[in-house]
């Protein structure tokens, strides 16, 4: 069984590895009669494609096949649909962040930047052109990402249903991400239920909720089904991100690869921090979290206080409440057994990273 899963998890990433790469021949060759600057930006884009995981499309394709769709080339473009939306957000996340790498390599903006610093271009200005770039490259991706559906080839009906799904996707994501830079910008750390609702935003409708959806309505799954997905993925979603906030303070960086103090230092509100608050100990650490040049002993004293106060303990609880309320969706006797079979690992995958 588990053979024939991956099986068919490699022939779904063929498909959607298929769609992006004609596409990304396309662009690049349209890029090329406007100027070789303009093909390198497209070039750029897609080595910043590449490499992921294709969890978005795997959604996508995972509910339509349980559901009983054969079409896989128009599956394959509304995943790669929401793959490419999955790199728009991240490299204009980047761009707020001003961050300029990404999984221990330059990103866009990175790339740019280390460009013209090369060429002899003062620091400020290296900055300002990657950051520049990269706000181009994402604005690409995101049109791009609702032609993809345009191009599917399904009927007219569907297709625009689908492109609704993928407009909510975007502005929920939006919402999100303005929410999380306000959150950064105040001293008073939110409460958890606020906490949950800006990360649901930020990530789990783009990346559980819509993509599912996508699949049902593809599939042509009653109502009834299309919401019980978006219920399954949104709870999965925020018990995927509250995992991912654990293990961004206290995973294992080899494993993850990311930094466990890269929060600390940006001074995330997460689910921990806003646990941590109601501590005794919190002062003591208060004016660690958000620390630039945070130290790894400093970083040690906030690991300490957020287990000592049982803020670790509340956040994987929490996780596996979110992540056994999806699977509670999947008992409902509307979805059908291939459907349970094709989601429960993903349930599982997601508790199972908070071990």
């Amino acid at each position: 069984m588990e053979t024939t899963g991956l099986a068919a998890a490699a022939s779904r990433q063929a498909h959607v590895d298929a769609v992006l790469d004609r596409f990304f021949t396309l662009a690049t060759t349209r890029a090329a009669a406007l100027g070789p600057e303009y093909e390198r930006l497209w070039r750029e884009l897609e080595l910043n494609t590449r490499g992921g995981k294709r969890f978005r499309p795997r959604m996508v394709m995972g509910a339509y096949q349980a559901l009983g769709g054969t079409d896989l080339e128009a599956a394959a473009y509304v995943g790669a649909a929401f793959e490419l939306l999955h790199t728009a957000l991240i490299v204009h996340d980047d761009v707020i962040d001003r961050d300029f790498v990404r999984r221990g390599a330059p990103n866009i903006s990175g790339a740019y930047r280390d460009r013209a610093s090369a060429e002899g271009s003062t620091d400020a200005v290296a900055e300002h052109r990657g950051l520049t770039a990269a706000i181009l490259a994402g604005d690409l991706a995101l049109v791009n990402a609702s032609r993809l559906i345009d191009r599917s080839g399904v009927e007219d009906v569907v297709r625009a249903r689908l492109l609704e799904v993928m407009d909510e996707a975007i502005f929920a994501s939006a919402a999100g991400e303005l929410i999380d830079v306000d959150y950064s910008s105040t001293q008073e750390v939110p409460r958890v239920d606020d906490i949950l609702t800006m990360e649901r935003l930020k990530t789990a409708v783009y990346s559980f909720e819509c993509p599912l959806q996508a699949g049902a309505i593809l599939a042509g799954a009653s109502d009834e089904v299309v919401q019980t997905l978006a219920d399954f993925g949104r709870d999965i979603g925020i018990a995927y991100q509250i995992v991912d906030d654990v293990l961004g303070v206290f995973g294992v960086e080899t494993e993850t690869g990311k930094t466990t103090i890269g929060d600390l230092r940006e001074g995330k509100r997460t689910v921990l921090i806003s646990y941590a608050t109601t501590a005794p100990g919190w002062p003591d650490v208060e004016g660690l979290v958000g620390k630039a040049d945070l130290t790894e002993e400093e970083a040690g004293r906030v690991r300490e206080l957020l287990t000592a106060s049982g803020a670790r303990s509340f956040a994987d609880g929490l996780a596996r409440y979110y992540g056994n309320r999806a699977l509670a969706r999947l008992a409902e006797p509307h979805i059908p057994p291939a459907l349970r079979a094709e989601l429960h690992p993903v349930a599982d995958a997601v508790l199972g990273r908070a071990k």
